[in-house]
C-alpha cells in the first residue's frame, strides 16, 4: 500500500480519510520493523498493566468495574474476574496508564498504547480475530491517534485537556472499529460519535488526583460504544476534525488556528508514526524524564553532597511548565505519588540526591523523606532557550555549590526518543521487572513469549487467560 488518502480524495472529510486508511490496511502492507516494534510497544504496556494490580488504585477501580459490569465472557489483565466487554477495556486501559510509566509519542504528546490496545484486544477477543488481526488494528489505531495529537501541536496541555483522553478515543475507534469489521462510511460515522465522547481534564494536577488514570480506558470502552452504534447505522457529524465545532475548534479554541490538520492524513501508509512512540526508561512525566536523567547524571559525576549544594535551576520547555513546575507549592511538597511523578522539582532532587528514579521513589516514605523535602525549595525552573520541544523533551539541570563552582549536565535528546530508542533488550528488561512485582519469573517469560508472537495466535482466548493470570 503506498497511500491510502489519493489525491482525490483529500477534499474529503478528514474522518473520512481516516476510515480509508483504516479499513484498506492489510498485514503485508506494514514493514516488519513496524510490527516488531509494535509488539515491543505492547509488550511493555502489559508488563505496567501487572505492575499496576499491585496498587491501591487498581484494587479500588477493579472492585467498581466489578461491581457494575461483572459476569461478562472477557476478563482484564492480572485478574480473573469475568467482566462485560467495555468494562475490561476500561480496566485494561487503566492498568496500564496507572503508574504513568506507559509509552508516549513525542509529537503528539500522547500514551496511544494505553487506550488503543485495551480496544483492539476486548474487539479482536470478541470477534474471534487472529492475533496478526489484532496486531494490524493496533497499529492502524496508534498510526491514527499519534497524528491527531501532533496537529495540536502541544496545544491541548494549555487548555487543560489531557491529550490521551480527549485524542485516544478516536485511535481506538480506528483499532476496535477495523476488527468489528465496519464499512469506511461507518468508521466515519464512528468518529463523529466520539466527538461528544471524548473527554479529559488536567484538574488532577491541583491534588494529585486518579482521574488522569481512568482516561485512556476510558476512552477504549466508549471507543467500543461509538464502533457499535454505528454498525447499527447511528447517524453522527461529518466533519469531526475540521468542523465549526469541531474536535480541534471545539478544544483547542483559539489555539485552532495555530493547528496543523495537514498532519492528521499526512503520508499515512508510508511513513509510520509508530516508530515516534517513545518507551519510558522512568516511571513519572515524560516531561521530567531529561531534568531526572540529567541530575542523575551529575550525581555520578560528582557526587556532591546535600550541603554543598546551594541552588539547582531546571531548564525544562516553556510549554510544560504548567504541568511540571506549577503550581510551585505541591511540586516541592508533593501530597501524593501523582504529584511527585509530575514535579520537576521532585525528579531532579531524586537524581542529585540518591542517583535513581524508580517505582521505589514514588512509595510514601520516599517523596517525604525529610531530607528530600529540605532540598526540593532549592530546585527552580527557568525556560530552556535550547528546547527542542515537542520533537523532543529536552532538559538541563544546573547545579551551584556554596563555595561557588558550578555544575551542569544537558539531555537534548531525552532517553527513549525515536533517535534514542530504547532497544528491544531494554524493554524486556522492563517487562520482566514489572510483572515480577506480581508475577513469577517462569509465569512472566510465557507471557513475554505469548506478546512477542502474537502474529502467529489463531485463537487469542489463550493469551487473554495467560494476561488474567489463568494460564498453565
Amino acid at each position: 500500500m503506498k497511500d491510502n488518502v489519493p489525491e482525490n480524495r483529500t477534499d474529503e472529510p478528514i474522518a473520512r480519510r481516516l476510515a480509508a486508511f483504516a479499513t484498506e490496511l492489510s498485514p503485508g502492507d506494514v514493514p516488519a520493523h513496524v510490527t516488531e516494534r509494535a509488539r515491543l510497544l505492547m509488550l511493555d504496556a502489559v508488563g505496567i498493566a501487572l505492575a499496576s494490580t499491585g496498587y491501591d488504585f487498581a484494587h479500588r477501580m477493579h472492585a467498581a468495574v466489578t461491581e457494575l459490569g461483572s459476569g461478562g465472557d472477557r476478563r482484564a489483565i492480572g485478574y480473573g474476574t469475568r467482566l462485560q466487554p467495555r468494562d475490561a477495556a476500561l480496566l485494561n486501559g487503566f492498568l496500564i496508564h496507572g503508574l504513568d510509566y506507559d509509552d508516549t509519542h513525542t509529537p503528539g504528546v500522547i500514551h496511544a498504547t494505553a487506550s488503543v490496545l485495551p480496544a483492539a484486544l476486548t474487539m479482536a477477543l470478541e470477534t474471534k480475530a487472529t492475533g496478526e488481526d489484532m496486531q494490524t488494528a493496533y497499529i492502524a489505531g496508534m498510526e491514527v491517534a499519534t497524528r491527531l495529537g501532533t496537529v495540536a501541536r502541544g496545544g491541548f496541555h494549555q487548555i487543560g485537556f489531557h491529550p490521551t483522553g480527549i485524542v485516544g478515543i478516536f485511535g481506538a475507534i480506528i483499532a476496535a472499529g477495523r476488527l468489528r469489521g465496519l464499512t469506511e462510511s461507518q468508521l466515519a460515522a464512528a468518529q463523529g460519535i466520539a466527538l461528544s465522547m471524548a473527554s479529559g481534564s488536567l484538574e488532577f494536577l491541583q491534588d494529585g488526583a486518579w482521574t488522569k488514570r481512568m482516561h485512556p480506558g476510558w476512552a477504549a470502552s466508549a471507543a467500543i460504544m461509538a464502533v457499535t452504534m454505528a454498525s447499527h447505522g447511528f447517524v453522527a457529524p461529518k466533519s469531526v476534525y475540521e468542523g465549526r465545532f469541531g474536535f480541534f475548534n471545539l478544544y483547542l479554541g483559539e489555539r485552532a488556528k495555530d493547528a496543523d490538520l495537514s498532519v492528521a492524513t499526512a503520508d499515512l501508509g508510508q511513513t509510520w508514526e509508530l516508530m515516534n512512540v517513545a518507551v519510558k526508561p522512568l516511571p513519572a512525566c515524560h516531561f521530567t524524564h531529561a531534568c531526572a536523567d540529567a541530575a542523575i547524571a551529575l550525581h555520578e559525576a560528582h557526587g556532591l553532597t546535600i550541603d554543598e549544594i546551594d541552588e539547582v535551576v531546571a531548564l525544562v520547555p516553556e510549554e510544560v511548565i504548567k504541568t511540571v513546575c506549577e503550581p510551585r507549592e505541591f511540586k516541592i511538597r508533593p501530597q501524593n505519588s501523582y504529584d511527585a511523578q509530575f514535579s520537576i522539582p521532585y525528579a531532579v532532587t531524586n537524581g542529585l540526591i540518591r542517583g535513581r528514579f524508580g517505582l521505589k521513589e514514588l512509595e510514601t516514605e520516599a517523596y517525604t523523606d525529610a531530607d528530600v523535602l529540605a532540598f526540593m525549595p532549592k530546585v527552580r525552573h527557568e525556560v530552556d532557550p535550547n528546547s527542542r520541544f515537542p520533537k523532543y523533551y529536552s532538559g538541563e539541570v544546573i547545579v551551584r555549590t556554596k563555595d561557588g563552582r558550578e555544575f551542569s549536565h544537558r539531555e537534548d535528546v531525552n532517553r527513549g526518543a525515536s533517535d534514542r530508542p530504547l532497544s528491544a533488550h531494554d524493554i524486556t528488561a522492563k517487562f520482566t521487572e514489572n510483572a515480577c512485582l506480581v508475577w513469577t519469573a517462569a509465569r512472566a517469560e510465557r507471557l513475554r513469549d505469548a506478546v512477542l508472537g502474537l502474529d502467529d495466535a489463531q485463537n487469542l482466548e489463550p493469551f487473554e487467560r495467560l494476561l488474567a493470570g489463568y494460564a498453565n
